[in-house]
């Protein structure tokens, strides 16, 4: 309606500039008094005319009214609903000619008298005068005048809306997924359904309505007891009517009345071969409502009284045979129970479906409930015979439907081919279900004992079958042309150089030409049409198939070898089944027969080197093949290359090669070929040996092998050669051989406990390892002890169990309710063992990999640093891991850390033992000694740090060095003393001695019972915390020697600072006193003054202090002061000698002087002669 756009006078807008509209937000529409209806006016006065059939003059006498312009206020502002323009035809005379009134109203009516209406919608909440009215305006003409709207809402919506929706959707190119999660696909079947509705109302079959006629007396006797609450009866009648002949004969021409309106409906009948299936469900259902609907009212209390009247005046032959004249009673019984087959019927599914899947899904539930229902519904046969093919012609417009909105023939190869694909599975779904309908309807005679009639239905989907078939191979083989002569298949590129023609150019032109018809078209006019448009589509293909065969001929003729030529098949191949194309290719039959004889020669090759030394034979086994399966399956796999050789010469020379010379040579070396690779003696050799064999599953579960390296071995007593043979018997069957029925049932039985056999023999395997782990693990063999038991006490307990007791107990458990607990003893027995051999698997494999640990930690006990971190860090390792044991429930867990712990205790012991020779090595060292090893450890440390010899230097790692000690021999009072006493020496030796021993003495020891919860080991773990009873274990008076060594060193610094200690003697001593005891004897002063010298070299040095290795004295301070005092003695005793020394001189002089007077006064005479007296 955008034609019928005005120029109108400029106006006062409805709406201000700014948009906001002068409305209240509450109460009525009221509309603003400036509101000026002339543009609408003049709209209408355009619009109108002519949709209506009416003049303007018309319209302006009865359309504009004095309530125009306030119905056109309300409609253009915001809340007003739409308006409806009516065409109402007056009623006149039959002779008189039709006159019309035309209104406008908000409420719309529906009346037969109602020839056209013309709907106004607002598409905005307001109509803005400015803007043109066309545009704010939905103009829709809703018809009228017949009898329903059905045909007029069904062509809006079919021809009008539903389009509308589907262009929409269909320009805005959204995907599948997008689709269907913005829900088109439900609105699209929503409009189907109801465009399907719609459709049903105007074909349903108008079932008459049947109203009985009630004589006026009757209708106001019951209408007077209704009023007094009473029931009705003849009573309420006066008795003079009742006995009025006048009446009675009323009431009779009534009844019979009644009789023939009734009939009318119970008689009524429909012809099931014309129109559609919903027309035929539509009709029984509508029939058992009009039938419902007669019996209310035969009920009614009005029929009731015109019975009882006419009985009261013995008029029987009315009554009496009523209800049987009527049929009503057969008729409603016959349509209930056709109307269980029509009640539910899904054929709508089959109407509204919108895609092929929708149409496969619902024609599984129509012949669904048609099978099932009609077995329990007496609806004939024949009946169901042509509603079969009313439904067949439902399916072929609902399928042409779909398929003519997908345009085939434009869609994408593979697009194509997934919808034809579709629909032929479709198709053959439909063939499916008729047969089973068939059958069906077949059984439904035989028992309803109903006259033979041939079950045979004409689907009116046969040629659109047809055609589609016929379509799907038409465009796979252009479609093999189009690719052939694509740009990269070689072809597209010859092109005009060689045929003066562009291939690929012309394929599409001739595909072009079938794009403009109808291809799924089967009417005569149609398939007339597909006629033409194929012989001009092969008018066109000819020329390029000329153009290909040039081509390909080229190609041939330049192959060098016949692999080549078979390439160049290969490649073409899907050109070959045109037939002018394989024509072209004959000529060279004779080379491709020779290069067949090559491959069949190399055949001949593999096969002479026989299967058990073919590359086949090891592939078998990878892949649990048996020897004598995997020979058959080698044989037929030759026999396939053998068979592909052949179909090759045939796909590319065509049928009938072998009738040519060369061919029946190559034909007749094939079939001796295949007589050699014929597997039945091979399978009849097998079948042989195994009836010669005493094969079968019975026996003890394990038994005991002897080793030849001596010993015992438990193992399953199973044979491995049954296990095989239930695989060649299973993988013979599948190869289709025919097992005798003996031997399928040992293999039965063998495959029956094949599971049990096989998960005993990995259980034994299992077991069999881990023992192994354990005895090369000694140290687990305690911890594993409770699992390895339980799991000997399994194997004692499968020892009294059969094989037997698996086959029968399978046999008993598929019939026998209560057998399967019984009997499933023993294949519980199976998974017991195999549980307790895991867990004695997965126990000892952790257990290991902790033993392990702890042996490392342990271990690195005797070499890690000689710290107590060190120590508690690898001790705490080795209780986290006990810890972890005893959580995981280890047996034999207290022994087990207590053959650890002494373990342990060893090599600590081992460390306080090197530990003690170090600190004693340490401590008788001197000063010489210290400075040298100093210098020799500072060199190992770093240069020779990897060497094992630093196994000792680590414990100096350790920070043993034991620094030495300082005394100060200092003077107070005059008295020498030392500061600290040696005592203080002798404690902190003996402390550090302690620390030392204390690393190891105070590590926390291993436990086994953390999480127990008792007080009965409260007392032992307390006793026992810690090593310190190592103490008690050294042998050699080891630990005595630390202590010797203390008392050693002691004594000599008592000895030395004794020495100075005497010195005190200086302050203490009188000069008088030594004097006096000297005397005069100057050979004691002589030594005296001999010792003094000597004592001075105690305290005369340039040294102030005295080392012993772990402890320094030092005498800086008194060192000084006793040289002075002792200078001081000495220069006393020297003075007092040296007055000694000279009065003895003076005597000694005086005595000589006078000895050698008195010589000299004696004569020599005189001595002489008194010698000679003598």
């Amino acid at each position: 309606m955008a034609s019928l756009e005005i120029s109108t006078t400029p106006v006062t807008p409805l709406t201000p500039t700014n948009g906001v509209h002068a409305l209240a937000a509450d109460g009525p529409v009221t509309p603003p008094a400036t509101f000026d209806s002339a543009p609408i006016r003049a709209f209408l006065l355009l619009l109108l005319p002519p949709m209506l059939g009416a003049s303007q003059e018309d319209l302006e006498d009865s359309l504009f009214d004095y309530e125009f312009e306030e119905r056109i206020s309300r409609f253009a502002a915001e809340g007003g609903g739409p308006l409806y323009v009516v065409k109402h035809k007056d009623e006149a005379e039959d002779d008189a000619p039709p006159t019309y009134t035309y209104t406008i109203t908000p409420e719309l009516k529906y009346a037969a008298a109602n020839t056209t209406t013309i709907a106004l919608i607002k598409r905005g909440p307001t109509l803005d005068l400015i803007l043109p009215l066309a545009s704010q305006l939905h103009i829709l003409n809703l018809f009228g005048g017949d009898d329903t709207p059905y045909e007029s809402l069904h062509s809006l919506i079919s021809s009008a809306v539903k389009p509308w929706f589907d262009a929409y959707v269909g320009a805005r190119g959204g995907g599948k997924d997008g689709d269907g999660k913005m829900g088109i696909p439900i609105t699209k079947k929503k409009f189907a359904e109801l465009e399907l509705s719609l459709l049903h109302l105007q074909q349903n079959v108008e079932i008459p309505e049947t109203h009985l006629i009630i004589h006026p007396a009757i209708q106001r006797a019951v209408e007077q007891a209704q009023t007094a609450n009473t029931r009705p009866s003849i009573t309420n009648i006066p008795a003079k009517t009742l006995n009025d002949s006048t009446f009675l004969n009323s009431l009779h021409a009534h009844v019979n009345q009644w009789i023939k309106s009734i009939q009318a409906v119970t008689k009524l009948t429909r012809d099931v071969s014309s129109g559609t299936a919903s027309q035929e469900i539509n009709f029984w259902l509508s029939l058992e409502r009009a039938l419902e609907g007669i019996e209310a009212q035969l009920r009614s209390d009005e029929v009731n009284m015109v019975m009882d009247c006419l009985r009261n005046a013995k008029r029987y032959h009315a009554t009496v045979s009523f209800i049987a004249d009527t049929g009503l009673k057969d008729a409603t019984d016959i349509v209930h129970k056709y109307n269980q087959l029509m009640k539910d019927f899904p054929l709508n599914e089959l109407l509204s479906a919108t895609d092929l899947d929708k149409i496969q899904e619902s024609l599984g539930l129509i012949f669904g409930h048609l099978n099932r229902k009609l077995k329990l519904s007496p609806y004939p046969v024949r009946r169901a015979l042509p509603l079969v093919e009313a439904i067949s012609r439902d399916f072929n417009d609902q399928l042409l439907r779909v398929l003519t909105s997908h345009r085939l023939i434009y869609q994408p190869y593979d697009t194509f081919e997934r919808l034809v694909t579709q629909t032929m599975n479709i198709f053959r779904t439909w063939d499916d279900l008729m047969k089973e309908f068939t059958n069906v309807a077949r059984e439904v005679t035989r028992k309803r004992l109903e006259k033979f009639i041939p079950i045979k239905v004409q689907p009116a989907h046969a040629k659109l079958q047809e055609r589609v078939r016929y379509l799907r191979d038409w465009r796979k083989q252009h479609e093999q042309l189009a690719v052939m002569t694509g740009p990269t298949k070689g072809l597209g590129s010859v092109g005009k150089d060689v045929g003066g023609m562009d291939m690929e150019e012309e394929v599409k032109e001739a595909y072009e030409v079938v794009k403009s018809i109808d291809v799924l078209d089967v009417s005569t006019e149609g398939t007339e049409i597909w006629v033409t448009a194929e012989n001009a589509y092969n008018e066109r293909v000819a020329r390029v198939e000329n153009q290909i065969i040039s081509r390909l001929r080229d190609r041939l003729g330049t192959a060098r070898n016949a692999n080549e030529m078979f390439r160049v098949f290969s490649k073409f191949n899907a050109l070959f089944v045109r037939p002018k194309i394989r024509g072209a290719i004959q000529e060279y039959q004779t080379q491709l027969i020779d290069s067949v004889k090559e491959d069949i020669k190399r055949l001949h090759d593999k096969f002479k080197t026989q299967y058990r030394f073919s590359e086949a034979y090891h592939m078998a086994q990878m892949r649990d093949l048996p020897p004598i399966a995997g020979a058959i399956i080698w044989a037929r796999q030759i026999e396939r290359q053998l068979l592909t050789y052949m179909k090759r010469v045939e796909d590319v020379l065509g049928k009938g090669w072998e009738l040519y010379a060369e061919g029946q040579k190559l034909h007749s070396e094939r079939d001796a070929f295949r007589k050699k690779l014929d597997t039945r003696p091979v399978y009849d050799a097998w079948l042989h040996d195994i009836n010669r064999r005493d094969m079968g599953v019975n026996g003890r579960l394990f038994e005991i092998v002897r080793l030849r390296g001596g010993g015992f071995q438990l193992a399953v007593n199973f044979d491995p050669q049954i296990i095989t043979l239930f695989k060649e018997v299973r993988n013979l069957l599948w190869l289709n051989f025919s097992v005798p029925h003996p031997i399928t049932n040992m293999a039965k039985d063998a495959k029956r406990v094949y599971p049990h056999a096989v998960s005993l023999m990995e259980t034994v395997r299992t077991y069999g390892q881990t023992l192994d782990l354990v005895e090369k693990n000694k140290g687990i063999e305690w911890l594993v002890a409770e699992y390895r038991n339980e799991a000997q006490r399994m194997i004692s307990r499968g020892m009294t169990i059969k094989w037997d007791y698996f086959v029968n107990q399978y046999d008993t458990a598929r019939y026998v309710a209560g057998a399967d607990g019984r009997d499933n003893r023993h294949a519980q027995f199976v998974r017991e063992f195999a549980s307790v051999v895991s867990v004695l698997q997965d126990k000892t494999n952790s257990l290991i990999d902790l033993y392990k640990d702890i042996l490392r930690a342990v271990e690195d006990l005797s070499t890690c640093p000689y710290n107590h971190d060190a120590f508690a860090e690898l001790l705490g390792k080795v209780q986290a891991a006990i810890d972890r044991l005893n959580l995981e429930g280890y047996a034999n867990l207290d022994h087990w850390v207590a053959e650890l712990d002494k373990k342990i205790e060893g090599i600590l012991l081992q460390r306080l033992t090197h530990t003690i020779q170090l600190w004693c090595s340490e401590f008788d060292r001197t000063d010489d000694d210290t400075r040298r090893d100093t210098v020799t450890l500072r060199d190992i440390t770093n240069k020779r740090r990897g060497d094992k010899r630093l196994k000792d230097d680590k414990v100096l790692d350790g920070h043993m060095t034991l620094k030495p000690i300082i005394h100060e021999i200092r003077i107070q009072n005059q008295v020498i003393f030392l500061d600290p006493p040696i005592e203080h020496a002798r404690g902190i030796w003996v402390q550090q001695l302690h620390d030392w021993l204390g690393v190891v003495c105070r590590l926390r020891r291993i436990q086994s019972s953390r999480y127990e919860i008792g007080l009965q080991m409260q007392g032992k773990t307390l006793a026992e915390t810690t090593y310190t009873s190592l103490l008690t274990c050294f042998q050699d008076n080891l630990l005595e020697r630390p202590f010797a060594l203390i008392e050693n060193k002691v004594q000599q610094l008592k000895d030395y600072v004794g020495k100075w200690l005497q010195f005190q003697s200086l302050w203490d001593l009188e000069a008088e006193y030594v004097f006096n005891r000297l005397g005069d004897s100057l050979a004691h002063w002589q030594q005296l003054l001999t010792e003094i010298k000597k004592a001075r070299a105690t305290f005369d040095t340039s040294e102030t202090q005295k080392s012993f290795g772990v402890c320094v004295i030092d005498y800086e301070q008194v060192q000084a002061r006793v040289n002075a005092k002792y200078d001081a003695w000495q220069r006393d005793i020297l003075s007092r000698f040296g007055v000694k020394l000279g009065n003895a001189m003076k005597e000694m002089h005086a005595a000589i002087l006078k000895a050698r007077n008195d010589l000299e006064h004696h004569s020599i005479e005189g001595l002489i002669g008194g010698s000679r007296r003598f």
